[in-house]
């Protein structure tokens, strides 16, 4: 086992008396990671108090000194790869990237490599690991088929922060979709509490029971008759909360080939012109718009916008010919 440095240390003071080792840990070493990883040190040998091995939850006590070994990241067992990435902004604490629609976030069962996160490992050299292992820290997903921004961070502490921020509803995040039909109302907020649906457990839905809370706020950018984009901010971040509050509304999100089935469009009763279009949508127009951030090293508040992909302009000026 390789290590960073050598040990650092901090000494119990009377007020911290009594706290659980772990809590202690994360408190006075923060740019290492959460609780969780700090458990996982202390299981490993890497914290000592007075130069012994503790557990977890031991109890510790005003003037014992508490030292912390902590271990070089393990390499990966994820394939490094060269993909070419939007890089929107870079630092040694995070890479905000502009996703591309078709681009999977993380490798798993059907998709084990040509992922974002393998080209982060090629991209990222500078990557100090997450919880022990060097590899991109994953804060929030983007679908396969939805383009637009990501934040990513590079290091625990980052990582934790940004973790923080998300679990506290602090992060803004913006985006833009194309909804079937006609809107009717210029805005509004859609609180529906969202779990899996009870036949199809691929799926997400709109539920009554056993569901967790879900909020996106919306508001009408633009009416084509056949359909209309909208500009939506999520308050939550439940799985594929944008297209199952859009089909709760009864506007599934263009494309969306789970929530909006192709066959269910001839009977929005428009023209066909513009029926055609939409039907030759080749994936969901849901777009990533504006993410904003507090920065997990200066603090700073950072806000980043993404254009429209070309596939979605490409779209939209395509109903605004029809009028």
């Amino acid at each position: 086992m390789h290590f960073d440095s050598g040990p650092s240390i901090h000494t119990v003071s009377l007020a911290q008396a009594g706290s659980r080792l772990d809590a202690f840990v994360s408190a006075h070493w923060p740019q290492q990671g959460s609780r969780s990883q700090a458990g996982i040190w202390i299981r490993a040998g890497h914290v000592r108090v007075d130069g012994r091995p503790c557990k977890p939850g031991y109890k510790v006590k005003a003037g014992e000194v508490v030292s912390v070994q902590v271990p070089e990241p393990v390499a990966s067992d994820l394939l490094a790869e060269k993909i070419p990435l939007d890089i929107v902004f870079e630092d040694s604490a995070v890479i905000v990237i502009n996703k591309p629609a078709g681009l999977v976030v993380h490798p798993a069962a059907g998709h084990p490599s040509g992922t974002l996160v393998n080209a982060l490992l090629h991209h990222c050299p500078d990557l100090e690991g997450i919880g022990g292992e060097r590899r991109p820290g994953i804060v929030h997903r983007l679908d396969k088929d939805t383009s637009g921004l990501l934040i990513v961070a590079k290091n625990d502490r980052a990582h934790h922060c940004l973790s923080l921020q998300f679990k506290e509803r602090t992060i803004s995040k913006n985006y833009l979709a194309l909804v079937t039909g006609s809107v009717a109302q210029d805005s509004g907020c859609i609180d529906r509490p969202i779990g899996r649906h009870s036949v199809e457990r691929k799926r997400m839905a709109v539920v009554a029971y056993g569901g967790r809370q879900a909020v996106t706020l919306w508001q009408v950018r633009e009416r084509f008759g056949c359909a209309t984009l909208l500009g939506l901010e999520l308050k939550t971040g439940r799985t594929h909360q944008i297209r199952v509050h859009c089909q709760s509304m009864g506007h599934p999100i263009v494309g969306d080939p789970v929530y909006c089935r192709r066959r269910a469009l001839p009977r929005l009763g428009v023209e066909k012109s513009a029926l055609d279009i939409l039907r030759n949508v080749q994936r969901q127009m849901l777009h990533a718009a504006r993410l904003r951030f507090v920065h997990p090293v200066s603090e700073q508040i950072m806000t980043f916008e993404a254009p429209l992909p070309d596939d979605m302009i490409s779209v939209l000026q395509a109903l605004r010919d029809l009028h």
